[in-house]
């Protein structure tokens, strides 16, 4: 995409949020767009397919925040006419001076003047330059790659645990025939003479030198004179691959894998992008998680509680011997070192069990009996549970 292409495009637009939308809304509106328009939902729709790579690239400048802050700059700046302060040029500072005799210093704007520091002056190269002078634009940098984003979701224990799982993604990929290079097979793309490999060239209007993209390779910086006729010389298709994502144990729900040079293929060999994986966590029926600890409830009986027992409870990987030590509260928790989520630095975060009494529904005449003659008893004896409570 030439530096034009990159200022006119609304990617706003595309997401379908308004210019001073969050981060979160923008990352809210991609995720919707992406499930809606993916490959894979629309298989054979070729305006679903455009739409999904324009949601795409749209979300890889407006969800990082850098980006996000170069392209709004950039816009402003060219919506305007020209640079803030309405000034003319000043000779020999580098940059513009406005009516309040401020300057504007380019080289703020773009990251330090284009020395290979990754801001804009990257994007654009050589466009402002003094007229007369030569271009410092170096040779044309091939454009990275998207990010591409996509879902994932893991019963609870394979997430505690960790485990390998397949993702199959439709995406631009390096062209299998070309290998990326945009040529046939036993040819090689050669340095464009118009631009001399920088893909873009100058021209003086007034006091200024402006650099435009090259029309000959189109601001690539290089000419392919016999194009794969796979991929058309892009260097790129659009094809469903299968990768193996491998999840690393204790993960949470809505953290994010990143797995570099996976995401959307650059153009003519440039680095692929990187695929960020959501991964999503479902609820386990017995499980809890409050950090490294694994939480469960475990059902006890009164006399449990009273005289104390030892019970068996399950664990990750099978089961273990917990003892309740006799007078244990109903709601206590018991600890059970060591058999929680495994930690990144080794070891394991603990068991946190809560006794909780079972109250049986049906007794039968002996058992309804024996309950009494106790309660008789432990009156009998001084005891009273709401000794001590305040609404005694």
């Amino acid at each position: 995409m030439s530096q034009r292409e990159w200022i006119e495009k609304d990617f706003y637009k595309d997401l379908g949020v308004s210019p001073d939308a969050t981060q979160d809304d923008i990352k809210k509106a991609y995720r919707k767009l992406a499930r809606d328009l993916h490959p894979d939902a629309n298989p054979g729709d070729a305006k679903a397919e455009e739409r999904f790579k324009a949601v795409s690239e749209a979300n890889a400048v407006l969800s990082d925040p850098a980006k996000r802050k170069e392209y709004d700059e950039t816009r402003r700046m060219f919506a305007s006419g020209g640079f803030p302060g309405g000034g003319g040029f000043r000779p020999g500072a580098g940059g513009f001076s406005g009516g309040t005799g401020a300057t504007f210093d380019i080289g703020d704007l773009f990251g330090g003047g284009g020395g290979g520091d990754g801001g804009l002056g990257d994007l654009f190269g050589g466009l402002f330059n003094r007229a007369g002078g030569a271009s410092t634009a170096g040779r044309s940098r091939p454009r990275r790659g998207s990010d591409v984003e996509t879902e994932t979701t893991l019963d609870f224990r394979d997430a505690v645990q960790g485990v390998t799982v397949p993702l199959r993604l439709t995406s631009p990929a390096p062209c299998t025939t070309c290998h990326g290079s945009g040529a046939q097979p036993g040819t090689s793309p050669r340095v464009c003479p118009n631009c001399n490999g920088s893909g873009v060239v100058s021209r003086n209007q007034g006091a200024f030198g402006f650099s435009e993209p090259c029309d000959d390779c189109r601001g690539s910086g290089s000419i392919i004179d016999n194009p794969c006729t796979d991929c058309r010389g892009t260097g790129v298709q659009n094809r469903t691959r299968t990768i193996t994502v491998r999840v690393p144990a204790g993960i949470k729900d809505g953290s994010r894998i990143r797995l570099a040079g996976q995401g959307e293929a650059g153009l003519r060999g440039a680095p692929s992008g990187d695929l960020f994986v959501t991964v999503h966590v479902r609820p386990d029926r017995v499980f809890g998680r409050e950090g490294d600890d694994l939480t469960l409830v475990l059902p006890v009986s009164y006399g449990e509680l009273v005289l104390g027992a030892t019970v068996s409870v399950p664990t990750l990987d099978g089961r273990v011997g917990l003892k309740i030590p006799v007078g244990t509260a109903d709601g206590r928790v018991l600890r059970v070192r060591g058999r929680g989520v495994p930690k990144r630095d080794g070891g394991a975060g603990d068991l946190l069990v809560t006794v909780k009494v079972a109250i049986p529904q049906n007794l039968d005449e002996k058992a309804t009996e024996a309950l009494h003659n106790y309660l008789r008893a432990e009156e009998a004896g001084g005891f009273d549970p709401r000794e001590g409570w305040a609404g005694a």
